[in-house]
């Protein structure tokens, strides 16, 4: 199961016989001995184990901060991993230096995670902002300093940076010389330009296991997928428009999509509905094909673009099809997917005139959780009559639902509150909830109930009596 990779680890460049799935992490802490790099919940939950991963992206080194728990050492290859202890070749750093100021650090756990991550919000960020550097380590936990001392060190590393130009060109130079990343970074990017040039051909094998962002995959099955024969999607990294149509390919992850030009033009709301996805290091791991391929019933990304009527491009490496993600889902798990098949890109249409698009999800916990029920829907309406519908909904079957029947009621009918009345007996009769440890069927249903209403009142606000729909 042995495969040679190569990448640069800190400083080092390191070509080593490993099996491609064991975790980035245990590759650090056990073959390499960082011990920085801890060890908490090997679910991508408290982010004791981030750390950052350059590659190079249309030409230029990006970074980006991932949980090393779930993600493969083979997946490092060609990129730079960078632990605590590649930023203190040179002393503590400048955002070290802050966490220790503020007393932000008590039993340490948890600190290389947050200085990993805030890092990584300073190293990609050209414009500073204390919200954003806040949202950039929201997937970290600590159980000691009550987060206040934290917040405070984030404020005084955005502070002290603020006068700070970091253009492209000159970002790691800058930041070298602020002492937040060390001098070898400005040797990275040549670097891996030529680990890259001297890489075999990534052609995708016939056996094994396909992984693109393997982020639940790590979760459920670690220890399995040691015995399998994995390989990874490289080189799907697009986002295009092709007339009115959408395409995104199989290794753009979550945040690259919510992050994309595409979303802040035509779909300006996911850009925060999306961070409710997970949390950034997750984001930057995980990818909307292997979402949709993994095939949970409350999948984020399943009911969004169940409700944009996306379509899949899927290859078997000689041929491709296309089906609408509709019949994608079959059963359980179960998709319309044979052997040695692979989603290749999915494909959805722009937003039309006069239609409009929203995304509901309650979860136990408003941020990091998964959903209990979620929804979506798409709708084109003019002069308060809708044209076009499509409404999705997860957490209420075994499958990401769509609403046909719903949708089709809703066809052709003037907007108000009694026709949402109507239009939520239709959607009883398609929904099938069960009880589990995240609520009851009786709870689900009423949710999604309440998630339909708050389409309405979002998008239609003076259309719909919230009087009459209490």
């Amino acid at each position: 199961m042995e495969k040679e990779i190569k990448f640069i680890l800190n400083q080092r460049e390191i070509t080593a016989a490993v099996n491609p799935a064991k975790t980035l992490l245990d590759f650090i802490r056990v073959d390499e001995g960082l011990k920085g790099t801890k060890e908490g919940c090997r679910e991508g939950d408290c982010g004791a184990c981030t750390v950052l991963v350059g590659e190079i992206v249309e030409n230029k080194l990006s970074y980006k901060s991932v949980n090393s728990c779930l993600f493969p050492v083979g997946n490092a290859e060609g990129k730079h991993i960078v632990t605590i202890e590649g930023l203190t070749t040179e002393g503590i750093s400048l955002i070290q230096n802050e966490f220790n100021n503020e007393g932000a650090t008590q039993c340490g756990f948890c600190t290389p995670g947050f200085v990993n991550s805030l890092t990584g919000y300073v190293i990609g960020h050209a414009e500073l902002k204390k919200e954003d550097a806040e949202n950039a380590i929201a997937g970290n936990i600590c159980r000691c300093t009550g987060y206040a001392s934290i917040k405070r060190t984030v404020n005084n590393v955005i502070e002290n940076l603020s006068s700070l130009t970091l253009t492209n060109k000159s970002r790691i130079a800058a930041l070298v010389e602020k002492k937040i990343i060390p001098t070898y970074f400005l040797t990275i990017e040549n670097r891996l330009k030529k680990i890259i040039t001297s890489l075999p051909n990534h052609a995708n094998k016939d056996k094994g296991i396909l992984v693109s962002g393997g982020t639940d995959l790590f979760v459920q099955d670690a220890d399995t997928l040691l015995n399998t024969e994995i390989h990874f999607i490289k080189d799907k990294n697009k986002i295009s428009l092709t007339n009115s149509m959408c395409g995104i390919e199989a290794s753009i992850t979550i945040e690259e999509f919510r992050t994309s030009s595409i979303v802040k033009k035509y779909f300006p709301e996911l850009i925060k509905q999306l961070k409710l996805f997970a949390s950034l290091p997750i984001r930057n791991s995980a990818t909307i094909s292997g979402n949709l391929v993994n095939a949970s019933p409350i999948g984020d990304s399943a009911i969004i673009f169940l409700a944009l009527n996306a379509k899949l491009k899927i290859s078997n490496g000689n041929k491709f099809r296309e089906i609408p993600l509709t019949k994608f889902y079959k059963d359980y798990k179960l998709l319309d997917l044979n052997d040695g098949e692979v989603v290749e890109e999915i494909l959805f249409p722009l937003p039309k005139e006069d239609e409009y698009f929203n995304f509901e999800k309650v979860s136990k916990r408003t941020h990091l959780d998964i959903a209990t029920v979620n929804s979506a829907i798409t709708i084109q309406a003019k002069a308060g009559v809708i044209i076009t519908v499509s409404l999705s909904a997860g957490g209420v079957s075994p499958i990401p639902l769509y609403l046909y029947k719903t949708s089709n009621f809703l066809k052709g009918k003037s907007i108000n509150s009694e026709l949402i009345l109507d239009a939520l007996k239709i959607l009883q009769s398609e929904i099938s909830p069960i009880s589990d440890i995240r609520g009851s069927a009786e709870y689900k249903e009423l949710l999604l109930k309440q998630l339909v209403k708050a389409h309405f009142v979002e998008l239609f606000p003076e259309q719909i009596d919230v009087e009459v729909l209490l």
